[in-house]
């Protein structure tokens, strides 16, 4: 005969906050399995393409890493000016799991609660998430500007033998600013 034991009220908090806590541990796991085929450092080297067909060469590196809640992402570009200049600009952006298979948001800055929460669009900062789709990571920042009007920058990075396909986007107010393609290999 099997017995049934029944739970006091005073228990339920605890078990409600232990089931909570498994449940973060375990979407941590998923999201840590599937970024990794993509952990790893990466360099390569392209021409950006402008909308008026102008051509900028470009040396970039990504460095894909797990964390404790997920992952990072740190990219650096450093562009080619005439006369020998040379810009480099560099991000780096930790991404924590959602409530939606695949899709991670990116903890930018710490609310007053100390939890990591996304930049404000409305203030000019860019709202950055990541999703993962089969064999490719994509990153999207949403820039909106002073007018109302907006830039979106899309980073897809697709697993390739040796390293990543790299194939990136930039549309303002829906018309194309600029593309890079590139392979950037796993160092």
């Amino acid at each position: 005969m099997t017995r049934v034991r029944q739970i006091s009220r005073s228990a339920l908090p605890h078990l409600s906050m232990a089931l909570m806590v498994l449940i973060l541990a375990l979407a941590a796991q998923v999201a840590r399995a599937e970024i990794a085929p993509f952990v790893g450092s990466y360099t390569g080297s392209a021409e950006m393409e402008r909308a008026d067909g102008t051509k900028q060469q470009r040396d970039l590196s990504v460095e894909i890493t797990e964390n404790k809640k997920s992952f990072n992402v740190q990219w650096t570009t450093v562009t080619y000016k005439s006369g020998g200049r040379t810009k480099e600009k560099s991000y780096d952006i930790e991404f924590v799991a959602t409530d939606r298979d695949g899709v991670y948001a990116a903890a930018q800055k710490k609310n007053v609660f100390g939890h990591e929460v996304q930049l404000d669009p409305m203030k000019g900062e860019p709202y950055v998430w990541a999703r993962i789709v089969g064999d490719t990571l994509t990153v999207y920042s949403l820039f909106v500007d002073d007018d109302g009007g907006y830039e979106i920058q899309q980073f897809d990075r697709t697993l390739a033998e040796g390293g990543l396909n790299l194939d990136f986007n930039r549309l303002r107010n829906g018309e194309k600013q600029s593309t890079v393609s590139s392979f950037l290999k796993k160092e």
